[in-house]
């Protein structure tokens, strides 16, 4: 298939409503950046990370490039914000997971378009997917707040539950929208934090506002595709 077919394919299954909304969303932001005077590599990582999650709601393989330059920017905004955890979190896991992505969605596109099969957890593996993130979640905010992280509760959510989200992410499961809503939804408190002490991070704010209701539109779609289909 050639790059410009591929590209043709990818805009294919949106909604009307769609189409007009989220690159309005993506506009908004920019404007308002600019107004706000933010950074240039917070804007472009907002532009990027919204460009992914909204692709990867939609089954859109073409969510990884833009995963992938929203990881870099992202990375770099969390080291000067000294958020030690989400800059080791986008680094040495979102990244290479990136390029494992790419490889497990395209064993399962639909054949009739240029989309990936959903599915769900069974119940036993929630429970134990949930048992091993509160351990986790609990261990490393003892770690973080040995390493003066600003937040380490949170920090320590967020990087733990986004790990688990973007298995489920990999794995095409409905479940990675209600870890990223809880993810994203901190994120916000936890970047406010940061503006409010003086970062000029106003973008990432919107960004991770963006992706929360992006989150629970989401959910609400994948969840009534796999009732359909079942």
């Amino acid at each position: 298939m050639s790059y410009i077919n591929f590209i043709k394919k990818e805009f294919e299954g949106w909604g009307k409503y769609e189409r007009f909304i989220h690159p309005a969303v993506i506009l908004i932001i920019i404007l308002i950046s600019i107004y706000m005077k933010d950074t240039p590599i917070a804007l472009i990582s907002a532009i990027c990370g919204i460009c992914a999650t909204i692709l990867a709601g939609k089954g859109k393989i073409s969510c990884y490039v833009f995963g992938i330059l929203s990881n870099i920017c992202y990375s770099y905004i969390s080291y000067k914000n000294l958020f030690w955890g989400n800059l080791a979190l986008n680094m040495l896991y979102y990244f290479p997971m990136q390029f494992v992505g790419i490889a497990n969605w395209k064993k399962h596109m639909k054949k009739d378009k240029q989309e990936i099969y959903k599915t769900k957890l069974t119940k036993k593996e929630l429970l134990i997917y949930t048992a091993i993130a509160s351990v986790l979640i609990i261990s490393l905010s003892f770690i973080l707040k040995c390493f003066n992280d600003l937040n380490p509760v949170i920090d320590s959510v967020t990087t733990i539950l986004s790990i688990f989200a973007f298995i489920f992410t990999v794995r095409r499961c409905v479940e990675q929208w209600y870890a990223w809503t809880i993810v994203n939804a901190l994120c916000v408190i936890m970047w406010i934090g940061a503006y409010l002490n003086g970062s000029h991070c106003f973008a990432t704010i919107l960004m991770w506002f963006t992706y929360f209701v992006l989150g629970i539109y989401f959910l609400a779609n994948w969840d009534k595709e796999l009732k359909t289909e079942r």
